[in-house]
């Protein structure tokens, strides 16, 4: 039996909080990071039945909320799928409270995909500061939030959005030949970084086919299971998961900052990505839509992530080995290089976030 990772490294972040019981990085703006580490800890607090836990987000969430159901930081017309990633936490926010202004928050951000920018196919932009671009990030960002708001509020046509967004650029990215999928796709094949031939960006990023791998089976979660495209989704998955198998490190178990590369000079074993492909891997084997061998990757993932970058003191759990950050930018060619060349952090909450939520999946996996 695990150590309940997902509890002891809560703790650590719920912690931090100082005497407004505020986190002083959670409570700077409405954005995707801060998004992911409120339902990561309130999961966890759900998972094991501890109210501090689910009281921390909602502390956060309220904080943005106002009574009106408008969000403070936040305006529709930026067009910004990471805007949407912090919605998530609005569900369980209705069905504890009843608040309407939770409800008409998450109407606000719907409406934000349902006039989203589009290109030719539908493809929701990442931003629209982004004209034409689609990246792996932003399926994460939307998909699950437009799932489950259909689900909810029984919109059956938005399930028929979601498919189309997740299968489009799973078909827009993928390399026939490894299976992984490229970490951005420009339409108008006009940026730096993409193939005059294809749009693609050049390489694979672990941390966003993890953040697509992490999209695909949360989505799945609230699709009905007679969906015309659920199955297609499952396959696609399934897929994805048998292409993660062909990179993983054989010692470790982990996968690469470029995923691709191996023991290439520069390129190391990168723990946020890994986070999410042990997470999707658990949920997948956990809600049975994948076979094995998921269930005993996802494990032996898990443990060699433990066993070399994770380290407990008297200020509790750290995480180490973190890319700080990547995007696709006339700056940021998506160059072998210039993946390599950002820099390698601990403890930052993209990589926690990841890594506690992967652990409350291994620990419902092994229960």
């Amino acid at each position: 039996m695990t150590q309940q990772w997902s509890k002891k490294t809560a703790a650590t972040i719920v912690g931090q909080a100082g005497e407004d019981q505020l986190h002083e990085e959670i409570s700077k703006r409405w954005a995707y990071v801060p998004g992911m580490m409120l339902m990561a800890i309130a999961r966890t607090g759900e998972h094991y039945q501890i109210d501090e836990y689910y009281d921390f987000m909602k502390r956060h969430m309220d904080l943005f909320i106002q009574e009106d159901g408008t969000i403070k930081g936040y305006r529709i017309e930026e067009y910004n799928l990471d805007q949407i990633n912090q919605g998530k936490n609005l569900f369980q926010l209705m069905e504890q409270t009843g608040e309407k202004r939770y409800e008409q928050a998450a109407h606000l951000l719907a409406a934000q995909l349902i006039g989203h920018p589009r290109t030719t196919d539908g493809g929701f932009w990442h931003k629209k500061v982004y004209p034409f671009q689609m990246w792996l990030d932003g399926l994460y960002m939307s998909s699950p939030f437009l799932a489950q708001y259909a689900q909810v509020f029984e919109r059956p046509e938005l399930f028929d959005e979601v498919a189309h967004q997740l299968l489009l650029i799973e078909r827009k990215t993928r390399d026939p030949r490894s299976g992984l999928l490229y970490h951005g796709w420009d339409e108008a094949k006009e940026q730096v970084w993409a193939n005059p031939q294809t749009g693609c960006s050049a390489n694979f990023w672990s941390r966003a086919l993890g953040w697509y791998a992490m999209a695909i089976v949360d989505s799945l979660e609230f699709f009905p299971v007679d969906h015309p495209q659920r199955g297609t989704l499952v396959g696609i998955f399934q897929r994805i998961c048998n292409a993660l198998y062909g990179v993983q490190e054989e010692q470790s178990g982990l996968w690469f900052q470029v995923m691709d590369q191996g023991f290439r000079e520069g390129n190391y074993l990168e723990t946020s990505g890994s986070s999410m492909f042990i997470y999707a891997l658990a949920k997948g084997s956990r809600l049975q839509y994948l076979e094995n061998p998921a269930r005993r990757n996802a494990l032996r993932a898990y443990n060699g992530l433990i066993n070399r970058y994770v380290e407990e003191d008297q200020a509790g759990v750290h995480l180490h080995n973190i890319c700080h950050g990547a995007g696709l930018s006339l700056e940021r060619d998506g160059s072998y290089g210039y993946y390599i060349r950002e820099k390698r952090v601990s403890d930052i909450h993209i990589g926690v976030a990841p890594f506690i939520l992967a652990s409350l999946e291994i620990e419902r996996l092994e229960q």
